[in-house]
This record gives C-alpha cells, structure tokens and sequence, in this order.
C-alpha cells in the first residue's frame, strides 16, 4: 500500500479531504476522480493501513446485502401480505454496486474480480408452523419482481440438505422447517476493494494517501473552506485547508460531525454496539457449507441480531462463520478509546439520548443478555442453526464496532435509527456519513446520494450526468417498470464480474 505520496499535506490546500480510509472515501475519491479530474484530494487514515476497521473482511459478514435473504427487510402487513420494499430498494443499491465493480473492472482498475468478489447462494432458513407459513408467503410476494426471480421455496427436509446440509444433519423431530435458496447472492471482501481502490487513486497525480494521521478538529474559513487540524503518530502536527471535506470514518465520523459545528448535525448520537462471530477451526466441516444462510431475531432482539451462518472467502482461504453475537464497549471504533461515548454527548444531542435509552429497554436487556454468553451457551445458539456443532470446532472473534445513529424525534424526543445516513451542511462544503448495515453493500449508492446533496449543480449538468452513466449505466433511471432492462444491466455486470446468471 503506498502510503508516502502526501500531496495535500505538502501543499498545504487541497479540493477535496477524505476522512478514514474506508470503502466510502474510496469509492467517493474514485467518484469524484472520474467527475473532476483535476480536483487535488487527500485521504487520512488513522490507523497504518487503510481498511482495518469496519471493512476490513474480518470486521463484518461479507455479505452482498441484496434482499435476497435478509427477513428483517420484509414486514408482515395487517392484511397477511409481505412488504417487500424495503428488500426492493436494498437489491436496487446492490445493483448499482455491481454496475459500479464492472467498469472499475472494465477499466482495468480491478484486474480479476474475484479477488473480492463470488458468487454464493443466499438462504433463508425457519422453523415452527408460522414462520414457515410466513416464507412462503413472502418468497410468493418477492418473485413478483425480476430483482428476487430464481428464488425457491422448500419446506421439505431432503431439499433443504441438498442446498445445506449441515442444517440438517442431526436435526430429528416432528418441527416444521422452510427455506428460500437463490443462486445469485455474494460474497464480498469489501477490505479488498477498498484497497484496490485506493491503491488505484494513489498512482494519480494530485491524489495523496496519509496514514498514521487524525484529524483532531475542523474549523470553517472565512472564505468557506475547511481548515483541519491534523496530528501524527509521531506527534507532528500539520494544518490543511480543503473546500470539501467528506468525514467517512465509521463510528469516528459522529465526533468530528460535532467539531464541524454546522447546524445539520445537531441533535444526533451514537450507540455502540460491538460484534463476535465464531469462526470453524474444521477445514472438513467448512467445506461442506456454500452459503450464507440468514434466520429471524428472536423477539425482542434488534434487526443487527439477525443470525446467520456464513460461507466466506478471505485471503483465499474458505471459511465458515456464524453470528453475530452482540457485546457492548463505549468505544466508536474498534480501535478507538472508552471515552468514545461520553465525549459524544452533547447539550443537542443528550434529550435524544436519553429518550432513546427509555425507549429501547429491549436492547438493553437483549445487550446484557448477549454478554453473559460463555463459549457453552453461544454454540447452544449455533446449534439452532448447526445441530451437529461441537464447541472445539468453533472459536469466537470480535468484529467491527457498529455505531447506531440516534436522532431527534418531535413525539418521543429521540429514537434508534438503524442503517445509514448522510448529513451535509446546506452549502454542500462537508459531509458525513453516520449509522452502519447495509453500508459496505451499497456504498456507490450511498455516495451519489452525497453527491445530489453536496453538488446539486454539477448533478444537473450534462457532463456529470454523462460521466456517472459510463460507470453506472442505470443511474438517473427507474427500472421497476422495466423489468427487461433491469436483466440487462444484471446481466452485463453478472458477466464482467464472474458472477452467476
């Protein structure tokens, strides 16, 4: 990883600050290096290398967040149908993902994608009578749409072993099973294309990587730039004038929110809630499971309880994990300070916080519950999922921190909002991107939505536009009601990535 080409800190003033060196400062730095090639930009990481927090492939599931399998994107109506709309606009954000990897792979900025890309069945798996009756009815209600097309259903044992077995293997007894099987979920590395990315933009000219680095604070100028106050690993200090700032550092993205002091990011907070896995130590059990396989959250539990047992590809190696199992730590980041949640509250955001923190007794509970688990009663958990597990071939790692964003709510005073959002001030100078799952997954999404906020104009002109249909061919389109175009696009980017039809 070239880490010495520090062009903004040498200059001094730069067009563009990315914050963290994560996969959305890369995908905004390759964004907006394709829109604006002359803009000078200038990434600061932390850390020594880039992408070793939440993308790093060892700090989240490697899912391809599609719809395709996730039940908490679906909801049971009055009526007894299945809203699917949620599991809609998420498979639609993938897609614009893979559109995204296959000109990048096109361009010859990815060389093989299967470096951090593959293809791997999607399941969902229930037991008992209702939940079973429930899946059907939602497989029948998502293949209406050519997003879920392929998926099948089966509540027959001998079917479900063929797509995996190890949910089967031991399971005895009269209890109803189900699943849905579709062939074209993923699995991503995102730690590896976040440095694919970066290597790419760091062999440019007027792009400069700086790792070892924080941004201890921001401060506006007079004549609307960002001034940013930069400390070393070595002590050194620096100071750097950017007209754009994109604050893309995970959970250390709300405290330097705060420090911006624009009026749009009052009033929100910060939840941190940490992740384990247990990974298989047996080559000879992981290689018998080819697929991610996600089921229900007990009641009660919070849509990032979802479990599910993972085939996974890291460093060419496969592997096999299951989770995740909640813990609890006041830090923000993985590698962060347990002063993390206390420096963040504020006198806008406190009201909130507390609102929040009487209004979700079920996560607390849920949170102190998950960690009293010992190694004994987690796998008693995995063998809900694994029968056959035995506790020496499963050993527990710890994930990424997940800051959940809290917010102002005018009836309740404050609430827990899962998944992302982007805040950026009204004049479009600073953004910052708060919350987590399904990030990683829609990232190229994520980061047009910044671009509509921070560049209206530009969004509007011919050039932009034309630029943003080269590398993602659906952009600025709708293709719900265009079902053949919707399989032309997933095809075309299918086969560039080596993905299954």
């Amino acid at each position: 990883m070239k880490n010495d080409h520090l062009y903004g800190i040498e200059a001094g003033e730069i067009d563009v600050a990315l914050i963290g060196g994560g996969i959305m400062s890369a995908t905004l730095g390759v964004l907006l290096r394709r829109l604006k090639p002359d803009w000078t930009i200038q990434i600061i990481e932390t850390l020594p290398q880039v992408a070793l927090e939440s993308s790093n492939a060892w700090n989240n599931a490697g899912t391809g967040h599609a719809g395709l399998c996730e039940l908490n994107y679906t909801s049971e109506s009055a009526d007894g149908g299945v809203n699917i709309s949620k599991a809609l606009k998420v498979n639609s954000s993938f897609e614009i993902s893979k559109q995204f990897w296959a000109w990048l792979t096109k361009q010859g900025i990815v060389d093989d994608p299967s470096r951090f890309i593959r293809s791997v069945a999607h399941m969902s798996f229930v037991t008992g009578k209702d939940d079973c009756d429930f899946l059907r009815r939602r497989k029948a209600a998502m293949v209406q749409s050519p997003a879920f097309e392929g998926m099948e259903f089966s509540d027959d044992p001998a079917r479900i072993a063929e797509w995996a077995p190890l949910l089967m293997d031991g399971r005895f007894g009269s209890e109803p099973v189900a699943a849905t099987h579709n062939t074209r979920g993923t699995d991503v590395n995102y730690g590896e294309i976040t440095r694919i990315l970066i290597d790419h933009l760091t062999t440019q000219d007027g792009v400069g990587l700086i790792t070892d680095t924080r941004v201890n604070n921001l401060s506006r100028l007079a004549d609307g730039r960002w001034k940013l106050s930069i400390r070393h690993a070595t002590g050194g200090r620096d100071a750097l004038k950017a007209r754009f700032v994109f604050i893309g550092a995970g959970g250390g993205a709300l405290p330097l929110l705060q420090k911006s002091g624009i009026p749009e990011g009052k009033g929100f907070g910060g939840f941190p809630v940490s992740g384990q896995f247990l990974v298989c130590r047996s080559r000879a059990v992981a290689e018998r499971h080819h697929a991610k396989v996600y089921g229900k959250a007990k009641v009660g539990a919070p849509p990032m309880s979802v479990p599910h047992l993972d085939s996974r590809v890291i460093n060419g190696q496969r592997t096999l994990l299951f989770g995740p199992y909640a813990g609890f730590s006041p830090k923000f980041l993985k590698k962060g300070t347990n002063l993390d949640l206390i420096k963040s509250v504020t006198l806008d955001n406190v009201i909130p916080m507390l609102a929040t923190g009487r209004d979700n007794m079920d996560l607390t509970k849920y949170l102190i519950n998950e960690c009293r688990k010992n190694h004994e009663t987690r796998c008693a958990g995995l063998r809900e999922f694994v029968p056959t597990a035995k506790n020496e071939d499963w050993a527990l790692c710890i994930a990424g921190q997940r800051v959940q964003i809290i917010k102002k709510d005018p009836k309740k005073g404050g609430k827990l909002q899962f998944g992302t959002e982007v805040v950026a001030a009204a004049d479009g100078s600073i953004s910052a991107m708060l919350g987590a799952s399904p990030g990683a997954s829609t990232a190229p999404a994520i980061m047009l939505d910044l671009l509509e906020k921070c560049f209206p104009q530009e969004m509007k002109s011919d050039e932009w536009r034309g630029r943003l249909t080269e590398m993602i061919p659906s952009y600025g389109l709708s293709l719900d009601d265009q079902p053949a175009l919707f399989q032309e696009y997933r095809a075309a980017a299918h086969e560039v990535l080596g993905l299954i039809h």
